[in-house]
């Protein structure tokens, strides 16, 4: 981050602490049976109790509660048995009740990490504080009217989990890691898409500056809502900057809430910081304390999916991939959910994680579509991947004319598509002999070359029998057959 400026910012250390904020895809809102859907018209997903009419009641989404034990045990918390709700109050336009209840003494997790692999090969776990529950606000739009902003509450008491971060990230990258892998342990759940485009995933940086070596923190500025992990970067790299070019100038560093402007990468001030007391926080009078069960939170972790380092650990071990391919699979949910089908199917796992991130990936991004609306179906890929293996058609013609077919969703096997294209290897060893023999005699040049050495011209023998015999050949076998012919020469 830094090998661009002066020496002087070499003596600074950089310090970040995230506060995740993950929208739970419940169908209902975190304290009222309202709708929590995305997308519907303004305030159509509101009652009495979202819109905090006086005198009603929330009562809590078991749901929620699950989802937040999930997310603690796949970031390795300890899941507190007795936590209670309080509420944080603040006067916003889109917070109807005015304030929003919110977990602080007892949050349901505490503790735990995520672990991250850095572009120089060393790996880091990240530290985390705590995990809570709590509701969303609504939102507020200032550009859809001339002199007025405007209110949709639809969003109002939508579930959240927010998860803290200890102050344990130290550069751009690791915190873009970072969100990488909780974005991916969320869309693994199933609890959340992780979508910051569209508010599902929000972040707010705290980042502060201190001269390497020191151990106190210096006072950190709050960066609030950025909605794209390079946007999270680009504030910390422009804050960092910022920071030291103050404190070198003889200031001090002011703890305020920052606004990031992604057109220009800089931040301004929002507003200045509130302090946890501020918020005047106390029990949530309305909500019983939430007393969870050793037996609650065991039967969960038997129900948890399998998550990415386990699915890797899985490929490496198990299946005989390298790590390279393991990490690319289980990149995305999607993904490895589909590769988890397609080797139920074929043994072959080298091969199948050849086409998944070969000709399906590539496919996908010309498409624009995700795997579920265009890879064909797994048992089809794993059709095409035994006629290979069957000798029955090379990978060449598999590739280009077979698996397009297929992609078209027609309904057909593999072999099927084949036959009908005339495309299946016939076993005529006098015709192949044949292709050998006039190839050779077409360079005969080439011919001389190779007996002198020059091994690379076998290339060139083999797509002038590819092209006479349509692709019709097993390349291995032809490969040996040509070797054969050409030291007999």
């Amino acid at each position: 981050m830094t090998n661009h400026l002066s020496p002087v910012y070499e003596q600074y250390e950089l310090v970040v602490g995230l506060e995740v904020h993950a929208q739970l895809s419940t169908l209902s809102k975190a304290f009222s049976s309202d709708s929590a859907a995305f997308g519907a018209g303004p305030n159509e997903y509101v009652s009495a109790v979202s819109l905090g009419h006086p005198g009603t009641l929330p009562f809590l989404n078991k749901r929620a509660v699950e989802y937040a034990v999930k997310m603690g045990l796949a970031c390795n918390c300890h899941v507190n048995l007795y936590n209670n709700f309080a509420r944080k109050n603040y006067f916003y336009a889109d917070l109807p009740k005015g304030y929003q209840i919110s977990q602080d003494q007892l949050p349901i997790c505490s503790g735990g990490y995520v672990n991250v692999k850095l572009s120089s090969g060393e790996s880091r776990d990240i530290a985390i504080h705590h995990i809570h529950m709590e509701e969303d606000a609504g939102k507020s739009m200032h550009d859809q009217h001339h002199a007025h902003s405007l209110i949709d509450l639809n969003r109002a008491g939508v579930p959240l989990l927010e998860i803290v971060s200890e102050p344990d990230l130290h550069s751009a990258e690791e915190a873009g890691l970072y969100l990488i892998e909780m974005r991916r342990l969320l869309r693994y759940l199933n609890i959340c898409d992780g979508n910051m485009e569209e508010g599902s995933m929000r972040c707010d940086a705290n980042i502060s500056v201190r001269l390497k070596g020191q151990t106190t923190l210096g006072n950190r500025c709050e960066v609030k809502n950025l909605n794209s992990i390079r946007n999270v970067q680009r504030a910390i790299e422009h804050e960092f900057v910022r920071q030291v070019n103050v404190i070198e100038a003889g200031g001090h560093i002011e703890q305020n809430t920052l606004n990031f402007n992604a057109d220009t990468g800089e931040t301004s001030v929002l507003r200045t910081k509130e302090m946890a007391n501020d918020y005047r926080y106390f029990p949530e009078p309305d909500l019983q304390p939430l007393q969870l069960t050793a037996e609650y939170v065991d039967h969960i972790q038997k129900g948890m999916p399998a998550l990415p380092h386990q699915l890797q650990q899985k490929y490496i071990t198990e299946l005989g991939l390298s790590a390279y391919d393991a990490a690319l699979i289980t990149a995305e949910h999607e993904i490895a959910g589909y590769f988890e089908k397609l080797i139920t199917y074929t043994h072959n796992y080298k091969s199948a994680a050849n086409w998944l991130m070969g000709p399906v990936k590539s496919h996908l991004n010309e498409q624009g579509k995700t795997i579920e609306q265009a890879a064909p179906e797994p048992e089809l890929l794993a059709g095409l991947i035994k006629l290979v293996d069957d000798g029955k058609v090379n990978h060449t013609i598999a590739a280009q004319k077979i698996f397009p077919v297929l992609t078209q969703h027609i309904g057909k096997t593999a072999e099927e598509i084949a036959a009908e294209l005339n495309l299946l290897i016939q076993e005529n060893a006098g015709e192949l002999n044949q292709f050998i023999q006039d190839a050779l005699a077409k360079f005969p040049d080439k011919v001389v070359e190779y007996n002198k050495g020059k091994k690379g011209v076998l290339g060139l023998f083999m797509g002038e029998i590819m092209k006479r015999s349509k692709g019709k050949i097993d390349p291995k076998k032809t490969n040996d057959l040509l070797i054969q012919a050409l030291q007999a020469k």
